[in-house]
């Protein structure tokens, strides 16, 4: 069986705040780490990892690998690379050579905003589905629904594509997630509040009368109730967010707020279209977030 390691890089400000306080291989992508989705493609491909750093199999800590994509790269022979659809390399195999297999889902994750569509894909390939917690028979579900042991979905909850549900949380009263919505262990979505397309991190609390669209929050973060975020232009483009004070266009005609580790906002916080909050910071009630928050 052959054996992979993982390329040597250096850390980057372009995905901060949410890898301020974390690896890549600890991103959770359909609430399981990079880490492990590497390792379980990889290993149906027939690869293992290894901790020799001269392994002829190389992977990019940021990659986001496509099963398929992965399987046909090691079928051919002949190839010797990876790449994604920008030319990055994603997997390079030294003794077999130069030539690249192009990837069409495969892809490279560099800006926060990534993780949201390496997690749509996750979802979406995503095969166990499974409620191992507590519905109560008001629950709609218009999807595909998994829920951890130990969680709690309260009266008026309101499913709408997949979702998945780590353990230990709170979902509800009267709340309404949309897929492709990740949430983590021991959360609290609540009372009236509207979840969409976003990656809710571990211990993580958005308790009342808030709207979290496209949005990724770190762990232990707590809303204040109202808290909103806005996540599409006026005009229709795309946003673009700031990095290392330069504007980078994300891609993405919807796109909301990226929020570290332990942040706090106060009550009826609303923030613009693709600014970040760095971990451990605040607002206060009734805050505007115009610009990223350091």
């Amino acid at each position: 069986m052959p054996t992979y390691n993982l390329i040597k890089t250096k850390a980057s400000v372009a995905a901060e705040p949410i890898v301020s306080t974390r690896t890549w291989a600890q991103i959770p992508l359909a609430n399981i780490s990079l880490e492990a989705h590497h390792q379980t493609t990889l290993a149906a491909a027939g690869c293992s990892y290894s901790k020799d750093e001269v392994a002829a199999i190389k992977v990019h800590p940021q990659a986001w690998l496509d099963p398929i994509e992965v399987i046909k790269f090691f079928d051919d022979s002949a190839a010797g690379e990876l790449q994604d659809t920008a030319g990055e390399s994603l997997i390079t195999y030294k003794e077999r050579g130069k030539k690249i297999h192009y990837a069409q889902k495969s892809f490279l994750m560099v800006y926060s905003w990534d993780i949201l569509k390496a997690n749509e894909l996750a979802i979406a390939q995503n095969t166990v589905w499974e409620n191992k917690g507590f519905a109560h028979s008001s629950l709609y579900v218009d999807g595909k629904l998994s829920v951890g042991a130990g969680t709690k979905i309260l009266p008026g909850v309101v499913i709408e594509g997949d979702v998945i549900i780590g353990a230990n949380c709170k979902i509800g009263p009267n709340c309404y997630i949309r897929g492709s919505t990740s949430i983590g262990q021991q959360c609290h979505i609540g009372q009236a509040v509207e979840i969409k397309n976003s990656v809710i991190f571990n211990q993580t609390n958005v308790g009342h009368l808030s709207y979290i669209g496209d949005s990724i929050l770190g762990e232990k973060v707590n809303l204040g109730a109202g808290t909103t975020t806005s996540n599409l232009r006026h005009d229709g483009k795309t946003h673009s967010s700031k990095i290392a004070e330069k504007l980078v266009d994300t891609g993405r005609r919807k796109f909301g707020t990226v929020i570290g580790d332990n942040v706090h906002t106060g009550i009826n916080t609303s923030i613009y279209p693709g600014r970040k909050i760095w971990p451990g910071l605040t607002t206060r009630p009734a805050d505007i977030v115009i610009q990223d928050l350091h």
